[in-house]
């Protein structure tokens, strides 16, 4: 320091304040998400990096705050997300909140947030997407797809995309699926059979996948994306 120009000594000054305050900003975050192991079980569980998931948080942050400022997403912050209307009844974003709940504690921590968005994640391997696709349509819990789960389903889904479809062609589409899928002939499709139909059909479990989720920091990016330190680099 002794040797350095006054410019040189301005340099070393601003950025030994800089890594300072990155250092003070994770801890801070991380205080707030967890503990550094905890962080690490997400990052190791998912394909979410770390960066990616302190990014998630400021995007939990903001949800979790929107209409009961308790740190948790409830039901009506879920629906406002999705359709900016906390009142607006969807039994598609009913289904998806209670599969992202998985405490079935009636709001949404950030580690099911991460654990449930992760489904979504370009990188997760199909037969997970499979598996949740399989969570949703089973509407009745049977643990089937069952005729009149499924048309519940589409005829929300068709609501919700303005389609022009009628009750009597949604049958139509319904008895279909079900002649082709319904290899048991027991009137409902079973997990073994859903695997068959996925695999034929892929486009199935297309909306299973959320490209952008590979880009979050770029969406959320914060002091992370903006420094210089490498997730390997993060202060414990």
């Amino acid at each position: 320091m002794q040797n350095l120009t006054p410019l040189g000594r301005c340099i070393w000054s601003e950025s030994t304040q800089a890594i300072y305050t990155y250092k003070q900003k994770s801890l801070q975050l991380r205080a707030v998400i967890g503990t550094f192991e905890e962080l690490e079980s997400l990052a190791s569980t998912t394909a979410f990096t770390l960066n990616q998931i302190e990014a998630l948080h400021k995007l939990y942050e903001q949800l979790s705050r929107s209409v009961i400022n308790d740190g948790k997403i409830h039901k009506e912050e879920f629906l406002m997300a999705l359709f900016n209307s906390r009142s607006k009844k969807n039994l598609l974003a009913e289904k998806l909140f209670e599969l992202f709940d998985l405490k079935r504690n009636g709001v949404i921590e950030f580690g099911e947030f991460v654990y449930s968005l992760n489904i979504f994640h370009p990188d997760t391997p199909k037969s997970d997407k499979t598996a949740f696709a399989f969570k949703l349509y089973d509407l009745l819990h049977t643990g089937y797809i069952e005729q009149e789960g499924l048309k519940k389903m589409l005829l929300a889904a068709v609501g919700d995309c303005d389609l022009q479809l009628s009750e009597a062609e949604i049958d139509v589409l319904i008895e279909r699926t079900m002649q082709e899928s319904d290899l048991k002939r027991e009137g409902k499709i079973d997990f073994e059979e859903w695997n068959l139909l996925v695999a034929k059909y892929p486009s199935l479990i297309s909306n299973m996948t959320v490209p952008h989720l590979r880009d979050i920091t770029m969406i959320f990016p914060g002091f992370i994306v903006d420094s210089k330190v490498k997730d390997s680099d993060l202060v414990s």
